[in-house]
């Protein structure tokens, strides 16, 4: 007797998550406009140091060794019969994908500035953006951050730890930075980017031109809201969380009025049959925070349960945002809990037990060497 078909629509860090829970119960296909892995997280770390960055957070499909179960389906998706149970795309080598579920799991992500982009790339065009947004910083002896989340405040924090001579500036709207982690959070963080040399501009809301998508990396002046001069550097990076979700191949009934798939407690699309929603693309909560607390693992057990005619879980949002901020550093890695307790990593813990053993072979469940060896 065959398995039900679960079909993933995209592998980002929630979708790849839930496709590897999902690979031992059921025939899971994943479909992704990318040929691997390649992160939305610790964009300081991948604009200052892009190799160290790739290693963790770019990694082709072929190497997770719990996606030997899944097909991998290399499209970008154009739309869905949700009442035919048929999810409908184009193959990147050419010709129509169409594709029979039981049961989809939506985790197209988000929209997000420059590094967090729809449609098709291949490695080499990833590869290419990654040196080319690194060495048009390395470039520039003044930088300008635009924005006051964990995005922001990474890319500043790492761009003065690794080009110490370079002039930079976070121009955040509020009082304070990370308005959305808790306060000690950002007393700890604020210390380490005053170390860094790096200058605080609170109260700085930019004034966006029209029609800019605040997807690329400019150096024109910017102008300010609140007041202030206009600013001008050698290069100006934008990451003022104008997100937007990957939802335009799904009809408009399941979306809330911002574009955001509209799903339960149990992250169901309420009035359709076993589709579920997971990761950024998910309106879970005002944080959409499914996308950073491994919903995965509640997702797969919701879906098995749903099956089976089972009880299914609720999801549980934490209030505030939580994790690391300014990445893996040269002496080790910070973890916030969400009560603003912080949680150290050596450096030398972070390249032998973190990365090896609990991501790599714990969350992963094995990932296989690089051909550089990594």
């Amino acid at each position: 007797m065959s398995r039900p078909r679960v079909v993933v629509a995209g592998l980002g860090d929630s979708g790849l998550l839930t496709a590897i829970r999902l690979a031992g119960h059921f025939d899971v296909v994943g479909v992704s406009a990318r040929p691997g892995l390649v992160s939305g997280q610790e964009l300081g770390v991948r604009l200052a140091r892009p190799d160290d960055w790739a290693r963790d957070y770019w990694i082709p499909f072929d190497r997770f060794r719990a996606l030997d179960r899944v097909r991998t389906e290399h499209a970008t998706l154009s739309r869905v019969d949700l009442a035919g149970r048929k999810l409908f795309g184009q193959r990147v080598t050419g010709g129509e994908l169409a594709e029979d579920f039981d049961a989809l799991v939506i985790a197209t992500g988000v929209t997000n500035g420059f590094w967090r982009r729809p449609g098709y790339r291949s490695s080499d065009e990833v590869a290419a953006q990654l040196r080319a947004d690194h060495e048009r910083l390395a470039a520039a002896r003044s930088v300008l951050v635009v924005g006051g989340g964990a995005a922001a405040v990474s890319s500043a924090a790492n761009l003065a730890l690794t080009w110490p001579g370079t002039r930079v500036e976070l121009c955040f709207p509020g009082d304070r930075p990370l308005p959305q982690h808790h306060t000690r959070v950002w007393a700890r963080i604020a210390r380490r980017l005053d170390g860094l040399g790096v200058a605080l501009r609170p109260g700085h809301r930019a004034v966006v031109p029209d029609g800019f998508a605040c997807d690329r990396i400019t150096d024109a002046p910017v102008e300010w809201s609140t007041g202030q001069p206009a600013s001008t550097a050698d290069a100006v990076l934008w990451a003022i969380g104008r997100v937007r979700p990957n939802t335009d191949w799904l009809p408009a009934e399941v979306l809330d009025g911002d574009g955001f798939v509209r799903v339960t407690a149990q992250l169901k699309v309420p009035g359709v049959q076993r589709v579920y929603a997971i990761g950024d693309v998910a309106a879970t909560d005002p944080l959409r925070s499914s996308a950073r607390n491994r919903a995965d693992k509640l997702l797969a057990h919701n879906l098995r349960a749903d099956f089976a005619e089972r009880p299914l879980r609720d999801y549980r949002a934490p209030a505030r945002r939580w994790g690391s901020v300014l990445g893996n550093q040269p002496d080790g890695l910070e973890v916030f809990a969400p009560n603003g307790t912080v949680f150290r990593f050596p450096a030398w813990s972070v390249e032998r037990v973190l990365q090896p053993w609990i991501v790599r072979r714990g969350i992963y469940r094995g990932v296989r060497p690089s051909p550089s060896g990594d």
